[in-house]
């Protein structure tokens, strides 16, 4: 096994146990649960394996999925975040950037990586509760779920980003 997978693995191990031991039990205004799930996705290589990508999406959001009660919500906001993950690399990439480029505050800069973090977490948060309503009936109250978890998850990832010392290469 090598050793980025193993990385990964307690990555993964560490944003679920933070997720389904503090954060599930944060309920901003009674609805909305900041995921940060998110983290693992957006930390992806530029050059990634698309079907890695997807499988760790995919098994991170059933994982979720398995302990917190949600019915495929996680696993379905995952999947399409890790397949739309190179897409929006490329927006916030420069364009001689490095195929192993990982995205982090060093690489992209700041604001380039505060924006794509806005964009992922946004995205995963817009589906996770748009599914999770499945109606208009209630539109302001899925809008503010989605505000509001979006914003406590950008945070704490921009948190998470800042003092978690990137892997030398």
């Amino acid at each position: 096994m090598s050793t980025a997978i193993i990385h990964r693995f307690w990555k993964m191990t560490v944003l679920l146990l933070v997720q389904l031991l503090v954060l599930n039990h944060v309920h901003l205004f009674g609805y909305a649960t900041p995921i940060v799930l998110t983290y693992l996705t957006m930390n992806f290589e530029r050059g990634c394996s698309r079907v890695a990508l997807l499988l760790w999406g995919f098994v991170c959001g059933l994982i979720y999925d398995m302990f917190s009660n949600t019915m495929g919500l996680g696993m379905a906001s995952g999947t399409l975040l890790a397949m739309l993950q190179p897409s929006l690399l490329k927006l916030f990439t420069p364009r001689d950037a490095a195929d192993d480029m990982r995205p982090s505050f060093r690489t992209l800069g700041t604001h380039s990586y505060l924006l794509y973090a806005a964009f992922t977490i946004l995205i995963y948060h817009a589906v996770f509760y748009a599914l999770d309503a499945f109606t208009l009936r209630n539109w302001t109250t899925t809008l503010v779920a989605i505000g509001c978890g979006t914003a406590v998850a950008f945070l704490l990832v921009a948190l998470a980003q800042t003092t978690v010392k990137e892997r030398e290469r």
